[in-house]
């Protein structure tokens, strides 16, 4: 696939102090037999890196949302938290807003490019449905997981997945997805409720 130009943000450039917490957040992990590397945390502006904050959404527990333009993804919990992920976002263009429902879950997805994706860049046909899509693992666009995001029962085609190029975390650079490091979509993953409602905000959150 070809890797799109990165709108950078300023922040994108700040790095981050290496601690015990966080060479284990973002280590190594074998997961379903694929091997992902560590990220280089600290390398990334500390603010892309995953947290708890006070849920500044307004939204309840259990809501995912999505502040497009802090490049920010909130998983609302109980008890006035949230856990805050750092994702790269769709560049100008190709960016989703609206609300809808988490209604389907992939580990280590096969990847089957839209048509119209397809349509500008005929080189996916190899990954179409009708080949088939790419065979999971690391270099696979949809990384470790993906969610799959519905609205009004129909696929919006725009999902929640992980990626390998954790220098795109923070930047607008995919085709309208939210992209995850591989490590932060596994904990996303393995914390958001059935069927979870989610929103996806072009406005900035505020705090």
């Amino acid at each position: 696939m070809k890797t799109q130009p990165v709108e950078e943000t300023p922040e994108a450039r700040i790095s981050t102090p290496r601690s015990p917490e966080r060479d284990l957040q973002y280590a190594a992990v074998t997961d379903d037999g694929h091997e992902i590397p560590a990220v280089p945390y600290w390398q990334m502006n500390p603010q892309m890196l995953r947290q708890r904050v006070e849920n500044p959404t307004g939204e309840p527990p259990g809501t995912v949302v999505v502040d497009t333009p802090s490049r920010f993804l909130y998983l609302v919990e109980d008890g006035g938290s949230a856990m805050r992920y750092g994702v790269g976002i769709g560049r100008t263009g190709f960016s989703w807003e609206g609300e809808g429902v988490i209604h389907w879950r992939q580990h280590w997805p096969r990847w089957k490019p839209p048509r119209d994706m397809i349509a500008r860049d005929p080189a996916l046909e190899i990954y179409s449905v009708a080949n088939g899509g790419m065979a999971p693992g690391i270099m696979n666009p949809l990384g470790a997981r993906a969610l799959y995001i519905f609205q009004n029962g129909q696929d919006t085609l725009y999902r929640l997945h992980g990626s390998p190029e954790w220098s795109s975390i923070g930047n607008a650079v995919s085709s309208g997805c939210v992209r995850f490091l591989n490590q932060d979509v596994i904990d996303l993953y393995d914390r958001v409720p059935y069927h979870a409602r989610i929103v996806v905000r072009q406005q900035p959150v505020s705090v």
